[in-house]
Order: structure tokens, then sequence, then C-alpha cells
């Protein structure tokens, strides 16, 4: 017999009916029950009190359960139902050793303990022993009748009874054989089993249906020992490997997985004692549904305690992580491969049920890190597409060939790292991540087209501004019969050269010919823009113009040199085309000319305003005539063509001619002062009669020779002073500024003679030859520095009336 040590044993269920479910689980994870599967068997033993069932259960299984001591008397020894684990019996089995029935303990209450013992055995147990005397085999009354009966009719509230096998053992057999005493035995058993009220669907259902019946005999423990030690032996044999086909319970059906017996036992007892009708198939689904979810929940608390998911998780908020998916996948197949290891003898539906709910779970989970892998895919994707496209089109490869190869190049790396990260029990749809990131490939290189195709136009438009502005300019500021001619083929030159150069760098961007050419035509109305804006710039100059023209063609002479008012000039005539000079100006500015339309602008501006007899003809109030000025338009010339409008041209001319009149004026009296200055000799009737008066005084001067000399002096002195007070030079510019100026400037001069007189006469009489030479060339000097003199006067009066005219 097994020692203690190699048996555990418990109170399954107590005297008063209360399941010990937490030494049920000490057990259970003493004898490690959880690891068997379905691999391990109950048995269970029932009958009367005192019958010995105890003892045979310690010889048999090599337990401890407590025995009757027959010396002091027969009594009830075991209370409720007692569980341990056989000793030494592959595959692991559990024993019960139920309460006695028929016991003097219980009184009335015995009927129903017994009946709910009975039917939680038959529930749960593969093998039921039922413990029955020998002599009471053929006897109507005996101790086994209730008993089967017992067991009859708790068998009909399974809705669906496994099968059990009963295993009848009459204790000590007298000398009737075995094979004699079985065929009443099992004749007594059928007619119980056919007395037995059964439900409709079992009216014909035969005992074989529900049970195997096996009969043993064993010899009595007290007179035969040995006997029945070696009987017991015996029998013990046929406990191993009960499970395998042929075995003891080789054909049971509806068995609860190891992992489950506990709860499985506990919830029967649960429903028996709530006196219940026993649905053992429902329960069966009911402990798988519970334990599966047990497990499935271990495994999701596993999970997301696991450090390795807890690594990949933080890491993957801060960015990528290479071989994201199969790691992922690793954690998950580990998780669910050990729930299907420990849900595997379940049933199927509800363990794979609940294996589904465990994988969404687990994936709802996992998602929001798969799903900030794909943004950092994503994000990292798109940032080496703009790298790879910046580089691609600095290296001068085209528009539309860099976008398509990078694009492509873009997708793929995107599809590969979606596979690296993919997570294989999902079937997440990856299209949203991958269109978005389409559209993100798409809006930045529309958003670099539109700054390229910008780039381009800018660039170009730049560069028509720099070849028209200043040239059209120019032609305008030098304004005649070709200067809108000359503009328009500088303006057909530039465009087609910029419209070419913008074509071909369109080329590249792989561009409809509709929008091109908008862009063409775009690039050519800005060209003939630049032109109608600096044309409109230099009219809004046009009266500055006219005068810089007028004062350079009336201030300087054909060989642009300034012009000295010597009397000689015809200033009427120079006047009259330098103005014609300033109207032509206005003329070329008055309107756009680039179209091939003709118009009278400048006829028009002739006939108006330099016309002698049209103005007369407009100055006499009493004469009225048609005034072709009075108009806000020219005549063939649309309005948006008109830069300068007849009535403005009208009122710049008469601004002009007002601001030119003092030039003209000041030129005049230049000429007038010339002619005055250049003219000393007095009448010719003067001179005769000073021939003719002055005869006497003559004569007398001839005769005395001192006054000659007198005289010459007074010549000298005079002409000293004329020299040295450039009088001349003053009365240039009028009379009474020459007498104001020489009056400030007599009385320095003749001291200055004096002083120079003075010094002369001390010099030694050695150099006195010296000396006269001397003063005779400081004479010339004087002379000479006179003129001078008098030029630059005439020279800053010319250069006066030229600043004049020009600030006016």
């Amino acid at each position: 017999m097994a020692t203690t040590e190699e048996c555990h044993s418990i109170q399954l269920i107590d005297g008063d009916g209360l399941f010990n479910d937490v030494g049920t689980d000490r057990l259970i994870k003493e004898i490690k029950l959880a690891e068997c599967g379905l691999s391990y068997a109950v048995v269970a033993i029932m009958g009367p009190q005192s019958s010995g069932k105890s003892t045979l259960l310690n010889h048999l299984f090599y337990t401890n359960f407590r025995e009757m001591d027959a010396f002091k008397g027969r009594s009830q020894t075991t209370k409720g139902i007692w569980m341990a684990k056989c000793a030494g019996i592959e595959p692991c089995t559990l024993v019960m050793d139920l309460e006695g029935t028929d016991g003097r303990e219980r009184g009335e209450d015995d009927t129903a303990f017994e009946k709910q013992s009975a039917l939680f055995a038959l529930a749960v147990s593969d093998i039921v022993l039922i413990n029955m005397w020998c002599h009471d085999i053929g006897r109507e009354q005996a101790a086994n009748k209730p008993l089967l009966k017992t067991v009859f009719q708790v068998m009909m509230r399974l809705f669906s009874p496994r099968k059990t096998t009963l295993m009848f053992v009459i204790r000590d057999k007298t000398r009737t054989p075995l094979e004699n005493l079985e065929p009443v035995l099992r004749e007594d058993i059928q007619k119980i089993w056919d007395s037995v009220p059964k439900p409709q669907a079992h009216k014909e259902t035969p005992l074989s249906e529900f049970f195997n019946v096996e009969v043993v005999a064993l010899s009595s423990y007290e007179e035969k020992e040995e006997q029945f030690k070696e009987q017991v032996a015996n029998l013990r044999q046929r406990f191993f490997h009960s499970i395998a086909p042929g075995g003891l319970a080789g054909d049971r059906r509806g068995v609860v997985p190891a992992l489950g017996f506990s709860f499985s036992a506990q919830q029967i007892w649960k429903v028996i004692k709530e006196n219940k009708d026993l649905d053992l198939p429902a329960h069966k689904v009911m402990v798988a549904t519970v334990r599966c979810e047990e497990i499935a929940n271990e495994k999701y608390a596993g999970f997301t305690a696991n450090e390795s998911w807890c690594l990949l998780e933080e890491a993957v908020q801060s960015g990528p992580v290479a071989g994201f998916g199969k790691k992922l996948n690793s954690i998950l197949y580990t998780s669910l491969t050990e729930y299907d290891a420990e849900a595997t003898y379940f049933d199927e539906g509800v363990r794979s049920a609940k294996r589904k709910q465990l994988e969404e779970k687990l994936l709802q989970l996992v998602q929001p890190a798969h799903h900030a892998m794909l943004g950092h895919l994503r994000s990292g994707t798109l940032e080496k597409f703009k790298e790879a496209f910046d580089k691609a089109l600095n290296g001068g490869e085209g528009f539309s060939v860099a976008a398509r190869n990078c694009t492509d190049a873009c997708m793929a790396l995107f599809d590969e790292g979606y596979a690296d990260a993919v997570v294989e029990l999902a079937n997440w749809d990856s299209s949203k991540v991958r269109d978005k990131l389409c559209r993100d490939v798409d809006a930045h290189v529309a958003s670099v087209r539109a700054a390229k195709l910008s780039e381009l136009t800018s660039s170009y438009e730049a560069k028509l501004n720099e070849a028209l502005s200043g040239p059209v300019e120019a032609l305008l500021d030098g304004a005649n019969n070709d200067t809108w001619p000359s503009i328009k083929k500088l303006l057909q030159l530039e465009t087609v050269s910029a419209v070419s150069g913008l074509s071909d760098a369109l080329s590249g961007f792989d561009m409809d010919e509709k929008t091109k050419e908008k862009m063409l035509t775009s690039l050519e109305d800005h060209a003939r823009g630049v032109v109608e804006a600096k044309a409109r710039e230099e009219a809004g100059r046009a009266l500055i113009r006219m005068k810089d023209r007028f004062s350079t063609l009336f201030s300087h002479d054909s060989d642009s040199m300034p012009r000295v008012w010597t009397g000689k000039e015809d200033i009427r005539a120079i006047t009259k085309t330098a103005r014609s000079a300033s109207l032509k100006l206005l003329s070329v500015m008055a309107a756009i000319r680039l179209d091939d339309n003709v118009d009278n602008i400048e006829n028009t501006l002739t006939s108006a305003l330099v016309d002698t007899k049209n103005n007369a003809a407009v100055t006499d109030r009493s004469i009225t005539t048609f005034d072709p000025l009075a108009s806000s338009t020219w005549e063939q010339v649309p309005p948006a063509k008109t830069l300068i409008t007849p009535v403005q041209c009208k009122s710049l001319w008469r601004q002009f001619r007002v601001e030119t009149e003092y030039t003209v004026t000041q030129a005049i009296s230049a000429q007038e002062a010339n002619r005055r200055n250049n003219n000393w000799l007095p009448p010719p009737w003067a001179i005769v009669a000073l021939i003719v008066l002055g005869f006497n005084e003559f004569m007398t001067l001839l005769r005395n020779p001192l006054y000659l000399g007198v005289i010459f002096v007074g010549f000298l002195i005079i002409k000293a002073l004329w020299v040295q007070l450039d009088i001349s030079g003053e009365f240039r510019n009028g009379a009474l500024p020459g007498l104001l100026s020489l009056s400030t400037k007599f009385l320095p001069t003749v001291m200055n003679l004096l002083r120079k007189l003075a010094e002369e006469g001390q010099m030694p009489a050695t150099n006195s030859s010296q000396t006269n030479q001397a003063v005779a060339s400081k004479s010339f000097q004087n002379g000479s520095s006179t003129s001078n003199m008098s030029s630059s006067a005439s020279s800053g009066i010319t250069a006066s009336e030229n600043s004049t005219t020009k600030g006016e």
C-alpha cells in the first residue's frame, strides 16, 4: 500500500453540502492536474453505510480515507464527499468516496443528500463503483435496490448523460461462483432500469446506451484478508490506462478538461443543490466558456505586461522600429499558442470563439502602435521622397520624369516598409495610409511644380523687365517718327526670345497644350504690359521731357555747343524749332502705338498748338472756331491706348509755353545787351561835328607838346581804370547795375593804382627799364584778364539761363 505522502486527499463537499473550492484548487495545483488536459479519470464509490467503501478504496488506489473501526461499532465514518489522487496509477486518476446511503445519522435527510451525491457522482465520474453485499443479490428488498433506483432516477435528470461505467463490487463473496451471480445481478439491474420512469425520448433506450455494467466479486476482508488483497490487486490493474480504447472508461463522452475540473464540479454541485435539472452539454459549454475566458484574460494580461511588447510600444511612439511586424507577430503568436495549449481540451466551438475574442482584444491593443508605425513610415517615406525629388531636380532631371521616378520609388519604399510592419493576424487595410501618402506626395509635387513654374515665369518676366524698360525709356526720351516702330520691333524680338526660352523650359513639366499656351500668352501679355507701363510712366513726365528737349535745342547749337547770344542768332526760328521738337515728343507720348493702326495726333497737335494762324484765331475772342483738343479721346485711338488726352495735351502745352517763355526772354535780353556792348563809336555826324568844332583845340595841342603828354598820361590812367574796373563787362547787364557795381569798386581800384605807382617810384633808377617792362607786361595781363572776365560773365549768364529753363 502506498505511503500517505504519495496520497493527497481533501473533503470535497462537507456534511452540510458546502463545496470546498479552495481545497479543491489547492489539490489540483499540488497534483498538477491542469497539465493533464483530457488524460485523467474520475472514479467514485457509493453504497450502503459501513459496507467497506473506504477500505476498498484505500487498498485499491492506495488512498488514506478514514475507515470504520469495527471494535467501536458500526457507525457513519465518511461524511459528505471526499476526494483523493490515486497513487501510482496512470493516467492521473481522482477517486471520490461518497457518504454511505441508508445511514441512521441523517435520518429523513438521507434521501435528499443521497440523490444529490449520486447525481454528482454520475455527472463527474467516468467510473462509479457500487459497493453491495453478496447476500443481497436476488433479494427483492435488499439494500442495493434503493441504491440502484436512486442511480437510475437521478440519471434521468441529465439531459444528455455522459456514458458511465457502473462497476458492481460484490463484497463477501460466498461459494456461489461469480458466473452464477452475475446473470442474476444483471437481471435485477434490468428490472430496475425498466421500472424507472423515463422521459419520452428515452422510453425505448436500452441500459447500454448510458452505462457500461461491470461485475466483480471480492472475498471478505475480515475473514480472508490475504485473498481480498490479492483480488483487489488484480482489480487495480484494470484501472491502469482506464480511458484508453478498450479500458474501463474507453468510450466515455463529454469529458471536461482537467483545467476546468474544479470549476465544473463546483458549478455542477451548485445546480444540484438548487434542485435544477442538470444539462451536461450546456454545462460543458458553460465550463468551457468560463475557463477559456479566464485563460484568455490571463493571456491578455500577460501580453500587456510582456516586457518585449512594452519596449516595442514605447519605441514605436518615438520613431519607426525595424522589424516591427516580425517582433509583434512573435509576441502575439506566443500568447495565442499558450492559450491554445491551455484551452485545447475544452469545447472546440467555445475555444475558437474565445480565441477569436482574444485575438480581437490583442489586435485592438496593438492597433494604435501599428498605426503609429504606419504614421512614422508614411512621414519618413514622404521626407525621403522630398529629398530625392529635390536632388533629382537640382541634378538637372526633367520635372515630370523626376516626379514620376521619385513617386514610384517612394511607393515601393512604403510597400516594403509596410510588409515589414504587417500584422499577420490582422486583416487591416493599409490603403488609407497609402492613399494619404499618395495625396501628400501629389500635393508636394503640385506645390513644387507651382513654385517652379512661378519661378520660371518670374525669371522670364524679370528678363523682359530688364530688356524692355531701359530701351523703351531711351526710345521715348528721344521721341521721333521711328520711336514706336522701334519699340514694337524691340518688343517682338524680346517677346519671341522669352517665349521660346519659357516654352523649352516647360517641356520638362509634361503639361497639356492648353495650359502651356496660356502661360506663354500670359508672358506675351506681361511683355506688352511692361512696355505700356513704361510708356505711362514716361507720359507722366512728359512736361519735364518737353522742357529738357526745348532747353537742349534752344541753348545749344547743332554741334551741341552752348549758344552765345551775339546778336546774329534768329531767336524766333530757334524757339520755333525747339518748340516743334517738344511738340513732337508730346505727340509721341500721347498714345501707345504697338499695333498697326494709324492716328492723326501729331497733325492735330501741330495745327492746334503751333500753327500761327490757328493760334491767332483761337486768341481772337470775337471769332468762334472748333477746338480739336477740346476732347478726352483721340480719333482712331482706343481709350485704353491713350496716355495723354487732348485736353491734357493742351494743358501741358500751355504750362510748357509759360515755363519756357522766361528762357526765351532771357536770350533776347542777352542778345540786346551784347549788341549794346559791342557798339562804342559815336554816330558819323557826331564824328564830323567833333572834327569841325574841335579843330582849333587839336591845333593847340599840336603847338604845345606838353598838353599831349598830359593827355597821354590821362589816357593811360583812364585806360588802367577801364581795364581794372572792367567797365564794359559791368554795363553788359544794364546801365543801373553797372553804375552800382562801379561805385563800389572805383575807390579801391584807384588806391591800388596809386600804391603800385608809389612802389615803382621807390625802386632804383638802374631798374627803371626793367620796371617799365614789368608795368607793360602787367598791363597786358590785366587786359587779358579783363577779356577773360568778360567771357566768363557771358558764360555765366548763359548757364544761368539754361539752369533756369531746366528748373522750370
